[in-house]
């Protein structure tokens, strides 16, 4: 696994918004090991998770599709 330094990390709302699509399909692509995470720890049982910025690039870049391929 690659270490991210100094990288910006987002919200899960704020990953939604810059895919355009409800939070819920972000948890599904982080469930799906798709989209990487790092969880924040802030208390006994309790966790806050951040998608890296670059973790969020990679992903999009590795879904990008050449025109002939987009699907309608």
């Amino acid at each position: 696994m690659e270490t991210l330094l100094f990288t910006r990390l987002l919200s899960i709302p704020a990953a939604a918004a810059t895919l355009d699509v409800d939070r819920r399909t972000v948890y599904r692509f982080i469930a799906a090991g798709e989209l990487p995470v790092v969880d924040l720890i802030t208390g006994p049982g309790r966790s806050r998770v951040r998608v890296p910025e670059g973790g969020l690039h990679e992903f999009i870049n590795r879904r990008a599709v050449t025109p002939a391929t987009v699907r309608h």
